[in-house]
């Protein structure tokens, strides 16, 4: 059952050594993310499963060890899943799940094993939700730390240009995050979510089926749109 959920957004822009000298705008963000951590430790759960976007259909599993890095941001700095010792192979986490590793290693998680699941933004809100309720079988406490940003379309500058449909979306999942209202996440329209670039909206579907039967509460932490795109930090526990 789930009994804790934290969710965070996703940029490897979180990371100081990739934001470099603008790490300071997102400090709160940071903070926050946390303190959401905090939570899910604060559960004891037995089993942590860390749910992120990535650009493929998914779901696609990242044992707990799987290495990520942020080679590709020009920095040379690489992180681990969880702290146990890892599969050898070529599986690299996505960036999505390489900055929730970069979050847990901050915070020195060791409160319970740890694995990494992948769901690409095609994936529909059924799969989602269903993929949820099975997550939430596999531990007598199961907790979730889910990753993904809100729009990317809430300025003129940002990623997606400025859409009027965005700032009201992003409303609505920060409403439904801090209200731990999982019918809410379920109904996100999906075909609206890729044309606002809210890279959340999946691993959002995945939090709503885990959460069936939990009677969870929520609260929102933190909600900014930096650099025009909408990150938000919440818990439900």
């Amino acid at each position: 059952m789930l009994v804790a959920a934290a969710v965070c957004p996703c940029p490897p822009l979180l990371v100081p050594a990739v934001a470099a000298g603008a790490a300071p705008e997102l400090d709160a963000a940071r903070a926050a993310c946390t303190d959401a951590l905090g939570v899910l430790a604060a559960a004891r759960p037995d089993r942590l499963v860390v749910v992120g976007p990535v650009g493929s259909a998914g779901p696609e599993t990242y044992p707990e060890g799987t290495r990520g890095s942020f080679r590709g941001f020009g920095v040379d700095l690489d992180v681990r899943l969880g702290p146990a010792a890892g599969p050898h192979g070529e599986q690299r986490l996505p960036y999505s799940l390489a900055v929730a590793a970069w979050l847990l290693e901050r915070t020195g998680w060791s409160d319970a094993p740890v694995e990494g699941l992948g769901v690409g933004e095609s994936l529909t809100p059924e799969r989602c939700v269903g993929t949820g309720r099975d997550i939430a079988t596999r531990a007598e406490r199961v907790a979730l730390l889910v990753m993904g940003d809100a729009s990317a379309c809430r300025t003129l500058k940002a990623p997606g240009y400025l859409d009027e449909r965005a700032a009201p979306f992003d409303a609505e999942v920060a409403r439904a995050l801090g209200a731990a209202d999982a019918a809410a996440l379920t109904a996100l329209d999906a075909r609206l979510a890729h044309e606002l670039k809210a890279s959340g909206r999946a691993s959002w579907q995945v939090l709503a089926g885990a959460a069936e039967g939990a009677d969870l509460g929520g609260s929102l932490l933190y909600e900014d749109a930096p650099y025009g795109v909408g990150y938000l930090v919440a818990t439900w526990s």
